[in-house]
């Protein structure tokens, strides 16, 4: 026997799966463009309220006035009925049909006996045939005849009178009927195709940046050269466009550095290889195995630099690291160096970032200041926004017009002032690499200690 609860999941099931129909129904016959969806959000929107409007406005106003105008006509024409019942001879007659003219602007005729036309098939939508013959039902109760069907300008309207003779009254439409009610449906209508023009023209606006980034990135993931983006348009889509130049100028970057990398790891090991076969070929049968495993040692650095950076920890997941955490590992560093080290913090302890990376890019840049230094200063100050951490020195120090170059994969300064421990000078394109990974950079200037000054600034 089948449960109500069986039942009832029986039913919600095949309601949801109708709804899900409706919903895929719908999707396939939107339009995919942002441009139409955007117009169909303003469009619907307005027709939905024009059409409320329409609605409860002009139909509230719309009978309103015409039942009004009705009710005046329909009390004049029984004044009418009351001076042709009161007055019935026929110079009276004349005397009531010029006062109706002139007075009430009503044709009207009185008629010998005869009988009423049959009544003619109500109109579905004509509000004033209900209304009227409401009107006539209500204040003359005579049988009468109306005729309100067409787009006659005239009104007919038949009432029996007690002699059984017949009153034919003749009024103009709008004497009974509200019809200039159009011109607010014009007004409507044109306003609303104003607002409608103005939204598509802010829309077009809007969208053509939109359309811009996405044929830049378009362009740009085919591997075409990107001449004449700029970010336009709205805040966000300015924000957008000047994230996606970013993007494009650290990815730029980056093959740049590891074409340059590449490059120089070739030369590298090709002069190893080289001194591999002289040793040998000059050895003999007694080859010398300091020398030998001193180039397998620098290899070995070598290629071990070189995965660190073209990995650049860039497999890392972000996570908490503390600065005075990282400023006792380098101080600690500092001590095995023999150096003398200051450090300061200022402002929040714990940063968001990837933690190995980070640790990386300081000691990097601290490991070349001990390296050719005897004082060291390192200051962080994290704010809101930003983390900046800056590492002084009283070394030598670096000519400006090579502070960019030694940023450059193997690139090497006469004082090797770029090199990091291993000696392969990749220790400052690492840093580099890292801090752009994490929307910052590097950059070297001079030091108040009489040195070089490297400061890191990223984004929190």
């Amino acid at each position: 026997m089948v449960s109500f609860d069986s039942l009832r999941r029986a039913r919600s099931n095949s309601a949801d799966s109708a709804w899900k129909r409706l919903i895929r129904w719908l999707r396939r016959r939107l339009p995919m463009g942002l441009y139409a969806r955007s117009l169909l959000i303003v469009v619907i929107p307005m027709v939905l309220l024009q059409s409320v409007v329409a609605f409860v406005f002009m139909e509230r106003h719309w009978q309103l006035v015409t039942q009004r105008l009705s009710a005046a006509v329909t009390n004049d024409i029984a004044a009418i009925v009351d001076l042709i019942t009161t007055f019935p001879q026929d110079g009276d007659i004349d005397r009531i049909v010029r006062i109706a003219r002139d007075e009430l602007d009503l044709n009207i005729a009185v008629e010998p006996g005869g009988e009423l036309p049959p009544p003619r098939p109500k109109p579905f939508f004509e509000i004033l045939d209900q209304i009227l013959s409401e009107e006539i039902s209500n204040q003359i109760r005579r049988p009468f005849w109306i005729d309100t069907v067409g787009n006659s300008k005239i009104v007919e309207i038949r009432i029996k009178l007690e002699d059984g003779r017949i009153l034919r009254v003749y009024a103009r439409r709008n004497q009974a009927y509200a019809s200039n009610t159009h011109i607010f449906l014009v007004w409507m209508v044109g306003a609303s195709l104003v607002l409608l023009a103005i939204a598509i023209l802010f829309l077009r606006g809007q969208i053509r940046p939109i359309l811009a980034l996405a044929n830049a990135a378009e362009s740009f993931g085919k591997g075409q050269k990107i001449d004449d983006f700029a970010p336009r348009g709205a805040e966000e889509i300015r924000r957008a466009g000047l994230a996606f130049i970013l993007m494009r100028e650290r990815i730029e970057r980056q093959i740049e550095q590891r074409t340059a990398m590449l490059t120089g790891v070739s030369h590298d090991l090709r002069t190893i290889l080289t001194r591999f076969k002289l040793q040998l070929a000059l050895a003999g049968d007694n080859p010398d195995p300091d020398s030998l495993n001193q180039d397998v040692e620098d290899m070995q650095n070598m290629l071990e630099g070189y995965l660190a950076f073209a990995r650049g920890e860039a497999e890392e997941d972000v996570g908490e690291l503390k600065l005075s955490d990282l400023m006792a590992r380098l101080s600690a560093e500092a001590d095995l160096y023999g150096k003398t080290l200051a450090t300061s913090i200022e402002g929040g302890d714990n940063i968001r970032v990837r933690p190995n990376a980070f640790t990386r890019l300081v000691a990097n840049l601290a490991s070349n200041a001990y390296r050719y230094a005897e004082t060291v200063r390192i200051e962080a100050r994290h704010t809101h926004k930003w983390l900046t951490v800056t590492v002084d020195d009283d070394g030598p120090g670096i000519p400006e017009q090579s502070r960019e170059d030694v940023f450059k994969p193997f690139f090497r300064l006469d004082e090797a002032r770029n090199l990091d421990s291993s000696g392969t000078g990749l220790g400052l394109a690492i840093a580099r690499d890292i801090a752009r990974s994490h929307g910052g950079n590097v950059t070297l200037g001079e030091s108040p200690l009489g040195g070089l000054r490297a400061t890191v600034r990223v984004p929190t």
